[in-house]
């Protein structure tokens, strides 16, 4: 009776570790505004879709955006009609799935490791700047890096069990397969894939393949995975070309894309998303020991969990260290087993008297100290090109009717805080943009453009800024010079990296719109 009870709490301590982080994670998320741009963009997104009702073709500045699947923005949507229109509300959606790349991890490790291990291995990761930052930031990265974690652990932990594959698993991680193929694409697919047929070959269990539930499995998946993309392709014939051809193939092998880094970005990034528990890791992989192990582990079939642990790291980070374009994002999908290697490192030199159990607390609460730092200044850089400060006189003093005009960049963010009905009109030389553009903001909208003819009349010339419409509103960063704008544009409002104009063809000061005419979110 006392083992069962001792048992019991054991459990309790964990699942209030496990709630207690993502918890603080939900905090940490509701106290910085949007980062741009992607915060921007992919909550923007969200919000045009519960706003137009158009759930087939995520829309940036209501053209066609596709570049990514829309799991994300569907889900956003439907967050938005429950909780309303916030950046918080936002990211529920990736701190769900942190929150569930987490849970994951814990019954995954629990299942082979023991309780001890799989709570220090919630802590280690729960308390990192991979889940408490990368966990409520406003993208794809977590949602696909939590269903590859899911697919890799469901898999894996049906061939572990001795005789036939445990088919629940297994169909878990055809599914798991599917709702990451809708998160960010093919990765969703193949880096399970990949991580599991490695693994297999290294453990010799290539046979056990033909036992898995194949039939059932890919109906799965199909039902999931695949809707959208024969809708969308029957809808948009250039969707397949842009979305997977351009936006996978050519992003992976061309060297036109930003955030180019060399070989030594991934690890470095490992390094950093879980400092200081990955010190211990360093600790562990000494070339003679690394080597001494894995040849051991290939042998030993009561080892192959090891083995998982350390090709899903490799595969994973040499895959995504061979392209030009590095985002620190795409390695989020081997946090998890990072995080238990560390764990059971732990557990191993806990035992063996090398380190003491405060130490372990010291770490803790190193991690989420600076996790708790990393947000706030993440906040505060933000706000350095937020334009919510000319989003709140909006709200305040224009119509629904009215048009926003913006020139010289793209505030993203813009439309989300000022909840704007209608599109932002883009002036550029968009002739000249599509010469000579890299991959900006402004190749984001030309591109978007092209799905969508009707939409397009959103992009107009510079010279549409001579002759707007009557009390159109323009926006424009700071340091614009005043002297090059038309005489009719005065300026309303300066905020802290934008401006906010006024096309007033007479001197006379326009009142302020009503509050029933006002935007929604005003607030005197």
């Amino acid at each position: 009776m006392i083992t069962m009870t001792s048992r019991w709490t054991e459990k309790q301590r964990s699942w209030l570790t496990l709630l207690g982080l993502w918890a603080w994670l939900l905090v940490l998320a509701s106290t910085r505004p949007l980062a741009l741009p992607d915060e921007g963009r992919y909550a923007e997104v969200g919000r045009w879709m519960l706003m137009s009702g158009d759930w087939l073709a995520p829309r940036l500045n209501g053209m066609p955006f596709f570049h990514k699947p829309p799991l994300l923005h569907w889900l956003q949507a439907s967050s938005f009609a429950v909780w309303g229109v916030h950046p918080w509300s936002a990211r529920l959606v990736p701190a769900f799935h942190a929150g569930l790349m987490l849970l994951a991890l814990y019954l995954a490790t629990r299942s082979t490791q023991g309780e001890k291990v799989a709570r220090h291995a919630v802590m280690i990761l729960g308390s990192s700047l991979g889940f408490l930052i990368g966990g409520q930031y406003i993208n794809h990265d977590m949602l696909v890096a939590c269903w590859i974690s899911i697919a890799i652990w469901a898999f894996a932990g049906a061939l572990l069990q001795s005789g036939l594959p445990n088919v629940r698993l297994a169909l878990l991680g055809f599914a798991a397969c599917a709702l990451g193929l809708l998160s960010k694409g093919l990765i969703g697919l193949v880096l399970p894939g990949m991580v599991l047929l490695a693994w297999l070959i290294w453990t010799g269990q290539t046979r056990r393949l033909v036992h898995l539930p194949w039939v059932r499995g890919l109906l799965i998946f199909g039902v999931i995975g695949l809707p959208w993309f024969i809708e969308g392709q029957k809808h948009y014939p250039e969707l397949f070309n842009y979305l997977i051809i351009g936006q996978h193939f050519s992003r992976y092998t061309g060297g036109t894309f930003n955030n180019q880094w060399s070989w030594w970005f991934y690890p470095m990034a490992i390094a950093l998303l879980l400092f200081p528990w990955s010190l211990l890791l360093i600790g562990t992989a000494a070339p003679r020991k690394w080597l001494q192990i894995w040849r051991n582990e290939r042998t030993a079939s009561h080892n192959h969990w090891n083995s998982l642990l350390w090709i899903w790291l490799l595969v994973i980070t040499i895959f995504f260290s061979f392209p030009k374009s590095k985002i620190v994002g795409y390695i989020f999908p081997v946090l998890p087993p990072v995080a238990c290697l560390v764990a059971m490192t732990w557990h191993k030199w806990h035992e063996a008297g090398r380190v003491k159990s405060w130490w372990f607390t010291g770490l803790l609460l190193t991690s989420l100290g600076l996790s708790a730092g990393v947000n706030w200044a993440a906040g505060r850089h933000s706000l350095k090109h937020s334009s919510q400060d000319i989003a709140r006189v909006l709200q305040c003093n224009m119509t629904p009717s009215e048009r926003v005009y913006v020139m010289g960049d793209y505030p993203y963010d813009l439309p989300f805080y000022a909840q704007l009905t209608q599109a932002l009109v883009v002036l550029e030389d968009w002739d000249e943009a599509r010469r000579s553009s890299g991959d900006n903001w402004r190749r984001e909208l030309f591109e978007a453009s092209d799905f969508d003819r009707e939409a397009a009349k959103n992009l107009q010339p510079i010279s549409a800024l001579a002759q707007p419409a009557d009390k159109t509103w323009l926006v424009t960063p700071s340091n614009v010079d005043a002297l090059s704008l038309h005489a009719a544009w005065s300026m309303t409002f300066k905020g802290v990296a934008w401006t906010l104009w006024q096309f007033k063809p007479s001197t006379a000061k326009s009142p302020p719109a009503a509050q029933d005419e006002r935007l929604p979110g005003c607030h005197d």
